[in-house]
């Protein structure tokens, strides 16, 4: 293997929980984040001889996964709405009332749009806040308000 698939490879797999963080936020049904985590090893893979380390790393698999997450999911709206097959089974189910609680914040976070999805998904991933304006590209201060509301928003909900 050459040098840089070997990092590549490093890099995927010390971040794959976050990748699939960010993919998991964008979607519930399991197929479908799974689509989109390949799709961000996709544009990940496509960007990584270009890039120079200006930021973290952690900022990049960041910006990547959001980026790629938001796009489709455009893509997704211009296209209609698919008839999805239910399956019988559900892996994540879980019916203890901790679970309840998390499912239930994580249904109206996804009710947020994206930016604001992504801000609070950065948020609980304990990212501070000047990384979540590098990331989201606003500034630190503009976090800080974004967040006021989006919690404000998800009390309302």
């Amino acid at each position: 293997m050459e040098t840089n698939e070997l990092d590549f490879t490093r890099i995927v797999r010390e971040y794959k929980g976050t990748i699939y963080t960010v993919c998991y936020m964008f979607s519930k049904d399991e197929d479908e984040v799974n689509d989109l985590f390949q799709e961000v090893l996709i544009n990940l893979w496509k960007g990584f001889p270009k890039f120079r380390e200006e930021c973290s790393v952690n900022t990049w698999i960041y910006r990547v996964s959001l980026n790629t997450c938001i796009s489709i999911g455009r893509k997704k709206k211009r296209m209609g709405e698919k008839v999805e097959l239910s399956m019988t089974t559900n892996l994540f189910e879980d019916n203890d009332n901790d679970a309840q609680q998390i499912r239930q914040l994580y249904d109206r976070i996804h009710k947020l749009g994206p930016i604001d999805r992504a801000i609070v998904l950065l948020w609980l991933d304990n990212v501070n806040y000047e990384e979540i304006g590098k990331i989201v590209g606003i500034s630190t201060k503009n976090v800080s308000v974004k967040l006021f509301r989006i919690k404000e928003k998800l009390k309302g909900m």
